[in-house]
């Protein structure tokens, strides 16, 4: 079987990747030059900035490196979207604050953009359909492949801006044939590029990643070394919207529609309970059934037809293949056979060895070595050759061998 990998040798990074050096001069950064411009280009960036460290410490790092900057916070929802404010979530009411702070350290323009009802249409609602279809969405691809790099960067060029830069740790780089490559993050900890598989060409083209080759703690000194007031901010959790109660809640309060209840039946078909609802369940949930057991039973399937919530053995769980559509090919043009990858099905899983092969225009099919666990529907799988993302879909069906 032959490896596709033209992208095993890499050109010179169409991204700044800053090199932190600590102690020899705090907050001095290293630049390469050949990065500061490039060709058909402008120096102007705006930057996404969400009011965390990371945002604004890539900020920081562009207009360090004599880039003309503006920073953007993007204003995705209201309060009649979601619930109360916390501040464990991204776009919570005091982050437009942190982040025209910083902007105002650094010496910056700060807009905020209205993109609420791109985000309640593009994401919101389909977080939504998809439970209660079955699935299990994941919003945050949605928000960063409907909204946050497409809207951003057509705002961008509208204002004379030629390339837009987020605090992403994933890398952009460009192949000997001109190919623009997306791959993990030097800090694999913190790595998003699972949650970036959908950028398109022109995309990577014209979005700097500046954390990409950076570790967390250098991030966080580099943004007490510059006297940023949110340099100790935690990370934010939890999907941005869902503010209060469960997932479940905010369904059924978005939709109108409250929970059926039905049957929990066996892998056999069997009747053996009640559930409260399909979209109190996810697949792999074992806590939280409502029902005992003698053994565990966790939630291998949901049938929206029959109002149904299959349970099973642990061993139900696990997939020998997938299909997936909304594909991206990040890494080449076509799939012309197979070829071996390793596939990341959530975004905190262990990637695993597997075979990659496009079967139809908007298909691939993904099967493993070995039988992975909890592979859904609605999720993304991601398949990487080394550090580089080569494709990514929407995963519509899976099965045993």
């Amino acid at each position: 079987m032959r490896k596709l990998a033209p992208w095993r040798v890499w050109a010179e990074p169409t991204v700044l990747i800053p090199r932190f050096e600590g102690e020899r001069k705090r907050g001095a950064l290293d630049w390469p030059a050949h990065t500061a411009t490039i060709v058909g280009m402008n120096n102007n960036v705006m930057i996404a900035m969400s009011g965390g460290v990371d945002s604004s410490v890539a900020a920081c790092l562009l207009v360090c490196g004599n880039l003309n900057c503006c920073g953007v916070t993007m204003k995705l929802f209201g309060n009649d979207d979601a619930g109360l404010d916390r501040e464990d979530v991204c776009c919570s009411a005091g982050d437009a604050e942190d982040a025209r702070s910083v902007a105002r350290k650094l010496g910056i323009p700060h807009f905020v953009f209205n993109l609420s009802r791109d985000f309640d249409e593009l994401v919101i609602r389909r977080f939504v359909d998809t439970y209660l279809s079955g699935g299990t969405p994941n919003p945050c691809i949605d928000c960063n492949r409907r909204v946050k790099f497409e809207r951003l960067l057509r705002r961008a060029r509208e204002a004379g801006y030629d390339r837009i830069a987020t605090g992403h740790y994933a890398r952009a780089e460009r192949s000997p044939g001109g190919r623009h490559i997306l791959m993990k993050a030097l800090d694999e900890t913190k790595d998003q590029s699972y949650v970036l598989y959908s950028m398109t060409q022109d995309q990577l083209a014209r979005t700097l990643l500046p954390l990409g080759g950076m570790r967390k703690h250098e991030v966080r000194e580099i943004a007490r070394a510059h006297g940023l007031r949110n340099s100790a901010k935690p990370d934010s959790q939890d999907i941005c919207f869902v503010r209060e109660g469960t997932y479940a809640d905010f369904i059924e309060r978005r939709s109108g529609r409250g929970s059926e209840p039905g049957d929990f039946v066996g892998t056999d078909g069997s009747v053996i309970g009640r559930h409260r609802g399909l979209v109190r369940y996810t697949i792999g949930q074992r806590r939280g059934l409502g029902v005992g057991f003698s053994r565990r039973m966790y939630v291998c399937g949901k049938d929206t037809a029959r109002n149904t919530v299959t349970l099973g053995g642990e061993s139900e769980l696990y997939s020998k293949w997938l299909h997936a559509n909304e594909i991206n090919l990040v890494a080449c043009d076509s799939l012309d056979r197979p070829m071996r990858v390793t596939a990341r099905t959530r975004y905190r899983q262990s990637e695993q060895p597997a075979v990659l092969e496009q079967v139809g225009a908007d298909i691939i099919r993904v099967e493993f070595d070995e039988p992975v666990r909890s592979a859904a529907p609605g999720q993304a799988v991601v398949l990487y050759d080394g550090d580089v993302v080569v494709a990514g879909g929407t995963i519509i069906e899976t099965g045993q061998p």
